[in-house]
């Protein structure tokens, strides 16, 4: 798949605007389709070079493929999921955000597209998902994802926990607490200090 050129990285994290919401669409196979402003002023694009292209245009490097397999797996069965995603910015600056999806279908009940919510990620989950992340990207070098992802199966068991149940415990939240997180429509709208489409498309 195409991907755009990225200069490179300055390693510096982008603080999110906790209050604020990115949102995204893609088709079945993750070509983005629409993005929201907030968006676009994180990831550093303008919607000509990002329309069109792969979703894994924004993936950091730091992130294991066996965390993307799991996603899409879930995607593909029509399911929602919360992962803790490390993104990449044009400038090659970083930002973590915790994800929500929506899956949208046609008439005869066939998955058409996908829409995504993201949000600033807690600081304390970004610590502990870290550092699990890095154990699976390595096992994924000097092995392969399959075995990363037996490594991560591996683990939940051990902890008698499911995927889900998981990343609850790593955000210390319930499941009722996480939906509300991005279902609150008071802060579903773009900052009126940030710059808007047609502000960005005219300055």
């Amino acid at each position: 798949m195409n991907r755009l050129d990225f200069p490179t990285p300055i390693d510096r994290e982008i603080k999110l605007d906790p209050s604020l919401i990115i949102m995204s669409k893609t088709n079945t196979k993750g070509i983005i389709e629409y993005a929201n402003d907030y968006f676009m002023e994180i990831c550093g694009y303008e919607e000509y070079e990002l329309m069109g292209q792969p979703h894994n245009v924004i993936r950091h490097p730091d992130m294991p493929k066996v965390i993307f397999k799991l996603l899409w797996e879930r995607l593909h069965k029509g399911e929602n999921i919360h992962a803790l995603v490390k993104n990449l910015a044009k400038d090659g600056r970083y930002y973590w955000v915790l994800t929500n999806f929506e899956t949208k279908y046609n008439e005869s009940g066939e998955i058409i597209s996908y829409y995504a919510r993201r949000k600033a990620a807690p600081e304390n989950a970004i610590f502990t998902i870290e550092k699990l992340y890095k154990t699976l990207l390595a096992i994924e070098k000097n092995q392969s994802t399959e075995v990363a992802e037996k490594y991560f199966y591996g683990l939940l068991e051990e902890k008698g926990q499911t995927y889900d149940s998981f990343i609850l415990n790593v955000l210390n939240v319930s499941q009722s607490s996480l939906q509300n997180y991005f279902s609150d429509t008071s802060i579903i709208k773009e900052n009126s200090n940030k710059k808007g489409f047609l502000k960005r498309l005219f300055s």
